[in-house]
């Protein structure tokens, strides 16, 4: 998040004066699915501008993973049935934007999980594309500007490695000492199959700001 002395700066003491600041809260997820290629993350254009996760607004009574659940589920058609939240996770990304007179402050709360699902049903007027990408394109895809969704991608792509890495470890330390376990227990997900990289989608209503 920036502070407030490059604020001054960019801004300038007057203009500084006139703008108003607010701090807000969201929750969403970094969501990614298996191919043979390796994790295709899910990123989402929002209305022509960045691409990003799919999060959302805190609604009354609801905590940080109830958000997430719910933003996600109006945002790509992923509800909760179809996701399998990776325990042990969670990141933040800050950033800034302003709107008319007022500079919006977030904070996104972001939890992993990953999905069988391919097709995303996105909502026109939040969103004008989506995408899967491995790790690479995805960084690329966002691009500089965008260092802290960046950075969870890499949190997110690191955390999802070395669990692989452990569960193959773990896996060869039982091969060496005691009873193998049968074959269906070493591996009881298939990956999906996909062929080459996919498009990115838009819906045929374009979105408004």
């Amino acid at each position: 998040m920036q502070g407030k002395d490059e604020f001054s700066l960019n801004q300038g003491p007057a203009k500084r004066r006139e703008m108003s600041i607010k701090k807000q809260i969201v929750a969403g997820f970094v969501i990614f699915r298996r191919t043979e290629d390796g994790p295709k993350y899910l990123l989402l254009y929002r209305r022509g501008q960045y691409w990003n996760f799919p999060k959302g607004h805190f609604e009354l009574g609801e905590t940080s993973l109830d958000t997430a659940l719910r933003e996600t589920k109006e945002e790509t058609g992923i509800g909760k049935e179809d996701l399998r939240i990776i325990p042990g996770f969670r990141a933040y990304e800050k950033f800034y934007f302003d709107r008319g007179k007022e500079r919006i402050h977030d904070t996104v709360i972001l939890y992993l999980a990953e999905t069988r699902k391919v097709q995303v049903s996105i909502v026109p007027r939040e969103h004008s594309g989506y995408a899967w990408f491995l790790y690479h394109d995805a960084i690329k895809t966002v691009g500089k500007q965008y260092a802290g969704t960046k950075r969870v991608l890499k949190l997110a792509n690191d955390f999802i490695k070395n669990a692989q890495k452990r569960r193959m470890e773990s896996a060869g330390s039982h091969s060496h000492g005691g009873p193998r376990p049968a074959q269906g227990h070493i591996q009881n997900r298939r990956p999906i199959q996909h062929g080459g990289h996919p498009p990115v989608h838009k819906p045929e209503e374009k979105a408004t700001s």
